[in-house]
């Protein structure tokens, strides 16, 4: 097979064919703190890892696969190439202080969100000494920690197509804070706190009913145990009657 008809990863491909668009025109200035090109480190990246060598090479070419290898994702690049284009949000930012023998001691605890808003979301905490680093840090582990959303239509409500929520009641937890989510009808929107509907909008659950229990004004734990229900939803067993009944889609809704 020919190296132009050779399976790539639609990252990769979008990489390359950016460098061929700007070729003899004027370098792009990025703006401060945004942090490093995307399509930069793709065009210059050497996989360290065996799973990223097999994205490099094009014998995998989609998340779904790389996800259902088995390796673990220990490259940012990797999703870089199969997930082009994730959005990301800052869920809480928090300076911690601390005197010591020095001084004063100043650390910044981060917490990320990453997703498409189609079936795919990751979430990350991170703690570091500048505000700038440690956002591209919580970014780039959020990216690593990215998972399958599973979504259907479990409302008796619902009608047919696409899952827009939850395909059954589940329950996440994070501390003392507990999070059940239930499905809601088409057009319902997002029933719960603005913590959690942040990581359901970039996970691509647009309806959803919520109670929840325990300290659930802590911002970090409210966030993890909704991705935690999230989590939990790729955990039960589904059988095929029954996804087809719920209309159960895992990741992007197929066109």
């Amino acid at each position: 097979m020919s190296d132009e008809n050779k399976p790539q990863a639609p990252g990769i491909a979008a990489a390359w064919a950016q460098a061929e668009e700007s070729e003899g025109g004027p370098p792009q200035r990025r703006g401060r703190g945004v942090g490093p090109d995307p399509m930069e480190m793709l065009r210059n990246w050497t996989p360290k890892t065996r799973l990223g060598h097999m994205v490099q090479t094009g014998q995998i070419v989609s998340i779904d696969e790389a996800l259902a290898s088995g390796f673990p994702i220990r490259e940012v690049e990797i999703v870089d190439a199969l997930l082009p284009g994730l959005e990301d949000d800052i869920i809480n930012v928090n300076m911690i202080q601390r005197m010591t023998d020095s001084g004063r001691r100043v650390r910044f605890n981060v917490m990320a969100c990453v997703g498409n808003r189609d079936g795919y979301v990751g979430l990350a905490i991170v703690k570091g000494k500048e505000v700038a680093s440690t956002i591209r840090k919580a970014i780039h582990t959020a990216k690593l920690n990215i998972i399958q959303v599973q979504r259907g239509n479990g409302s008796w409500e619902s009608g047919q197509g696409a899952g827009t929520s939850v395909p059954f009641k589940v329950t996440g937890r994070a501390g003392s804070t507990r999070i059940t989510l239930l499905p809601a009808p088409t057009g319902k929107g997002l029933v719960i706190g603005d913590t959690g509907r942040q990581v359901l909008t970039l996970a691509g659950v647009t309806d959803v009913w919520s109670r929840s229990k325990g300290q659930t004004r802590t911002t970090i734990n409210f966030a993890k145990a909704t991705f935690n229900a999230l989590q939990q939803l790729n955990a039960h067993r589904v059988s095929s009657d029954q996804a087809g009944r719920l209309n159960i889609v895992k990741g992007r809704v197929p066109e």
